[in-house]
């Protein structure tokens, strides 16, 4: 197998340092590797209002790492989210029990808006187990890493025509990264473990449905492993997609408009918001109908699209290696909080006063020389972007919604700032802080692995 080093990152400039650890051994050992799923779809009595049933079952995939000095673990979670309590939880656990410290743990959400509401009580444990069961199945292997390239994300920020106001909306000049991040695990005789792959592509195509599902990247996933008879664990890594929609939408716009109408007719002017779900919705419509059909074999389709092209880098990664190096460290930065003071969903200046500072959890894990950076929000492209830039390492990549959840809101680039979208109107950031402080918080972790060697 081949391997092409290139990869996207992120990087920190401006925020303060508060609190950082490493845990690793920087010495190339040789490695073993072991995955694991296990099904964390919610029980019907764990289901939101109104909720109509099961579209496709929700997972926690796990890939562990050891190279007989230290081990790490990359999970993924069909889940909106990494509550901060779920994630000290989660990371203990796995600490206690299987003797990977949480500097060394990637605990991600996909962002799947369909994943229903709070979870019960052995939630957390089934995510555990599928770190468990893939330590279980360690195995001497070799890893490789590659790049391609997949155009189902689109920038969503645009200035209506009629209105002239900013709101959502495909925007094909915006900025959009492309780059489809592959890591492959594979045993020494090329027997497929695992793929670990990176896009950055809100998983919302579900979102009118009321319907559990984990959307594009359970899809994606699912293709990958029955393209391999189930024989490996494909891991959906969410990148910086904070600003980007799949770029066919068109049925979920034209539900908007059905409700924004049916609401009128009430009454209600949800011209400017968002209720949830598919409130709204006459189903017995057969527009409505014909548009949620859509919506369905949308999201089969993209989650296709996404898998051929993670197929076709595991296909071409040639170059692979067998003794490999784990180091992880994390920190957190602190930039300046704002809370705003009016409404509206988007197209409209915010007022804000001051509020607390808000605090961002970075970390970082090298394996081998690919770099994965993390932060535990929703971040635009081209903060990634410029991390990918600046790094000193072309495989290198920006993992989001990781590791707990920020009450940042969406983070903006500095020059999106000037934009009245719903992320920017909606951050609890003050302009100017946080894209530097990712990037530079990142980037000197990055720098810490390449000199500790404890």
């Amino acid at each position: 197998m081949r391997r092409c080093w290139a990869i996207s990152v992120m990087t920190l400039v401006l925020g303060f340092p508060l609190a950082g650890v490493a845990q690793t051994t920087n010495v190339p050992s040789p490695i073993r590797v072991g995955a694991a799923k296990v099904d964390v779809t919610p029980s019907e009595n764990e289901f939101p209002k109104n909720n109509l049933g099961v579209l496709d079952r929700l997972y926690a995939r796990a890939i562990v790492l050891d190279n007989g000095a230290t081990s790490a673990a990359l999970i993924t979670v069909d889940a909106g989210a990494i509550p901060d309590a779920l994630w000290q939880t989660v990371s203990g656990q796995i600490e206690k029990e299987l003797g990977i410290a949480p500097a060394r743990v990637l605990l991600t959400a996909t962002h799947t808006h369909s994943a229903g509401g709070p979870r019960g009580s052995n939630y957390s444990q089934k995510i555990v187990e599928s770190v468990r069961l893939a330590k279980q199945r360690l195995t001497p292997a070799r890893i490789g890493y590659g790049t391609g390239l997949s155009f189902i994300n689109v920038n969503r920020q645009i200035v209506d025509p009629k209105t002239g106001r900013w709101w959502e909306g495909a925007n094909y000049d915006g900025p959009s990264d492309k780059t489809v991040a592959v890591l492959k695990f594979e045993g020494l005789d090329g027997s497929p473990i695992a793929v670990y792959y990176n896009y950055a592509v809100h998983a919302v195509l579900a979102g009118q449905l009321d319907q559990i599902s984990g959307d594009i990247p359970s899809a994606a996933s699912r293709y990958v492993e029955d393209s391999f008879d189930d024989r490996v664990v494909a891991l959906w890594s969410s990148g910086a997609a904070g600003d980007q929609n799949p770029i066919y939408y068109q049925q979920t716009y034209d539900l908007r408009e059905i409700r924004i109408n049916d609401y009128a007719k009430r009454g209600v002017d949800i011209s400017n918001a968002m209720p949830p779900g598919g409130e709204g919705l006459n189903r017995s419509d057969p527009t409505v109908t014909r548009l949620m059909n859509q919506q369905r074999q949308m999201v089969a389709s993209m989650g296709q699209f996404l898998g051929e092209e993670v197929l076709r880098v595991v296909r071409n990664t040639e170059r692979t290696e067998t003794t490999v190096a784990l180091y992880g460290s994390q920190t957190t930065v602190r930039c300046p909080g704002r809370q705003r003071m009016n409404d509206g969903r988007a197209g409209f200046v915010g007022t804000y006063k001051d509020a607390e500072p808000v605090e961002l959890r970075l970390g970082m894990l090298r394996v081998g020389d690919v770099m994965i950076g993390t932060v535990n929000a929703e971040v635009f492209t081209l903060i990634a972007q410029r991390l990918k830039r600046e790094s000193p390492y072309k495989a290198t990549m920006l993992a989001t919604l990781t590791n707990g959840m920020a009450r940042s809101g969406y983070i903006p680039d500095d020059a999106s700032f000037g934009k009245y979208t719903f992320e920017v109107l909606s951050s609890r950031l003050q302009p100017g802080c946080a894209e530097s402080s990712i990037v530079n918080g990142i980037l000197g972790l990055i720098d810490g692995s390449r000199t500790t060697t404890h």
